[in-house]
């Protein structure tokens, strides 16, 4: 009896914690909602809603072209470390060949280089090949991932190897066990992998600044940024645009929350 009250008293405080946890990184994100509905220049308890700031900043911000560029950057990157990652997820997982395990941690290694650092190579790379200012300098740099290949490794070690040889027998050869079998029952990570790479890509201000000037390739952080340095004194305009930029996101997220939790807790760390 005992027991069970000293566990009950440790639910009620780790969920009191956890409230609290969600209150404090809710908060902000609650402010700039309600701010984004108020009146111009009228302060956050003042009464009264509007949408005006929402068709103000649409308009402003020239947000239609920049949500264009940004969801169809995000997406080819996404189909692109999807097949990349697929394929040498696969290879690490099922195949024999020497280097392997060298192979495995250099990709590793990729997991702790920031970007950034390798922004003077790659630009040099986009310029010979005449990609600057194009779609190409949005999506290649990104096109390959070392945490995507690892994620579907760790997650093709957990699938059967039984199932793989039951195709085999029946003809089937490596690339048909892959696109038949192992595809479809790694849907989680898929699912993961495609959600951490479109919000990255959503959310990534420094390829746009770094390797693009023209207009017409805006993206919508890149879109967001230039209307903050137009409105930085309007705060409700601001908030209406922050509210607009994070919407995608969000509801795509809450689309795939359930195949996310899943995918990270069935992908565990296998040597």
């Amino acid at each position: 009896m005992e027991y069970e009250e000293q566990s009950g008293w440790k639910r009620i405080f780790s969920l009191g914690v956890l409230l609290i946890g969600a209150g404090v990184i809710l908060l902000p994100l609650i402010v700039v909602f309600i701010t984004s509905f108020k009146p111009a220049g009228s302060s956050l308890d003042s009464p009264g809603w509007s949408l005006e700031n929402y068709r103000d900043a649409w308009k402003r911000g020239v947000f239609l072209l920049a949500f264009a560029n940004s969801i169809f950057v995000a997406i080819a990157v996404t189909l692109f470390q999807i097949f990349t990652s697929a394929l040498a997820g696969y290879a690490l997982a099922r195949l024999k060949f020497q280097g392997k395990q060298a192979l495995l941690l250099i990709i590793l290694a990729t997991l702790v280089i920031p970007f950034q650092i390798l922004v003077i190579p790659i630009f040099l790379v986009l310029k010979w090949g005449h990609l600057i200012n194009t779609y190409g300098a949005l999506i290649l740099p990104t096109a390959v991932n070392g945490f995507g290949i690892f994620l579907m490794r760790q997650f093709f070690q957990g699938i059967p190897i039984e199932l793989e040889e039951a195709a085999m027998l029946d003809g089937a050869d490596r690339i048909q066990v892959l696109w038949k079998v192992m595809l479809p029952l790694s849907r989680p990570a898929l699912v993961t992998l495609s959600l951490f790479t479109f919000i990255g890509e959503w959310n990534d201000l420094f390829k746009p600044l770094v390797f693009t000037t023209r207009p017409e390739l805006r993206t919508v952080q890149l879109a967001l940024a230039s209307f903050q340095e137009q409105f930085t004194n309007s705060w409700t305009l601001l908030m209406a645009a922050i509210v607009i930029a994070t919407i995608p996101i969000v509801v795509i997220f809450l689309i795939g929350q359930r195949q996310l939790i899943r995918g990270i807790a069935t992908t565990g760390i296998k040597s």
